[in-house]
């Protein structure tokens, strides 16, 4: 116990002194929110667009302002005539434009805008259809009624894009910081010194996992407040769950960083491997769009890869996402059970000096 206590305060002061490794850990996953929350967190939120609309004076036209006012919730900006609303879709003034000229309902897009398009059509037809009924006296023979399954709210884009980068942020904190970390000490011989005394080899892989999990939960915290203030997201957060998955995930993909330690000689060669692993993950395993856009084969890759597993149950203690409590307790459980495996298997073969 002694050694260790030793050895978490040396690499806790380690790890405070190595600048880049604390930005990587706590502000990387940050920077991730930052950067996809302002430029793509309102895809597919149509509520809070902004539609100008062109109407020619009269009967038609009042009724498809009726229309409009029950059917649409966004904002309506009114234009003089269609040229002054082109320009402004085209401008992105506004996102999308529609023109009654007492003929003819018109839908203005812009071609850029891709993933938006489609809500947008979608809005536009649901107009559509509701005025030629009322212009007709008609109403609509069958109703739909959206009905949600499931325990979880019904959340939108970017909330389930957050928890998948604290996901994604524990993965690459648990394969850097055994594999990384070790071939550097290993390059820089300060494992010599420090294998010729009495130092149990799981008590080194131990420390390190216990500092870099104490950095990693604060991280997620931090990252998870941010979205939070920033861009106004709701979580029902399962505290208990949450720490207990952070905790066992962040070991477990420690433990796999042990593996990549034992393969390659130095820190280029680890963070390299590292970082291919967490990318090609990151991809696969539907962080930052639906897996379901991907072909079939790949979905199939993606259900295998750890990241995927790690993300659907950091959506699971956040609220955002739905799963069995065995299935979330299966998944922790394994994760933990990785480490306890792995650590004590490994980490005579790990810590020991660099290889001529």
């Amino acid at each position: 116990m002694t050694a260790f206590r030793q050895l978490f305060l040396a690499e806790l002061r380690i790890l405070l002194r190595n600048r880049m490794t604390l930005f990587f850990t706590l502000l990387f996953p940050l920077i991730f929110i930052l950067i996809f929350g302002f430029l793509l967190g309102d895809i597919g939120e149509v509520d809070r667009s902004q539609m100008g609309l062109v109407v020619v004076p009269g009967p038609d036209g009042d009724l498809l302002e009726e229309v409009i006012a029950d059917a649409a919730s966004m904002e309506v900006v009114r234009y003089d005539s269609v040229d002054d609303l082109e320009t402004a879709v085209a401008e992105r003034t506004i996102d999308f434009g529609l023109t009654w000229d007492g003929t003819r309902l018109r839908s203005h897009l812009d071609p850029n805008r891709v993933q938006e398009n489609y809500a947008f059509e979608q809005v536009v037809d649901g107009i559509a259809d509701d005025f030629e009924l009322r212009r007709q006296r008609l109403v609509a023979p069958i109703s739909v009624e959206a009905v949600h399954v499931g325990t979880s709210e019904a959340t939108g884009w970017f909330n389930l894009v957050v928890p998948g980068i604290l996901a994604f942020s524990i993965l690459s904190t648990g394969l850097f910081a055994v594999s990384g970390h070790l071939t550097e000490m290993k390059e820089r011989h300060t494992l010599d010194r420090m294998i010729v005394t009495p130092m149990p080899p799981v008590a080194l892989l131990g420390a390190i996992a216990v500092v870099r999990l104490i950095v990693a939960y604060i991280s997620t915290l931090i990252t998870l407040g941010v979205a939070v203030l920033l861009f106004d997201l709701t979580f029902e957060i399962s505290w208990l769950r949450y720490t207990a998955f952070v905790v066992c995930a962040t070991f477990g993909t420690m433990g796999l960083g042990t593996v990549i330690a034992l393969l390659v000689r130095r820190p280029s060669s680890a963070s390299n491997i590292a970082n291919a692993l967490a990318m090609a993950m990151l991809f696969l395993a539907g962080i930052y769009f639906p897996a379901e856009f991907m072909p079939g084969f790949l979905q199939t890759i993606g259900r295998g890869l750890p990241l995927t597993h790690m993300a659907d149950a950091m959506r699971y203690v956040t609220g955002v996402f739905d799963m069995t409590d065995g299935r979330f307790w299966a998944t922790t459980a394994a994760f933990l059970g990785l480490a306890v495996v792995l650590f004590p298997l490994l980490g005579r073969y790990v810590v020991r000096p660099l290889r001529r």
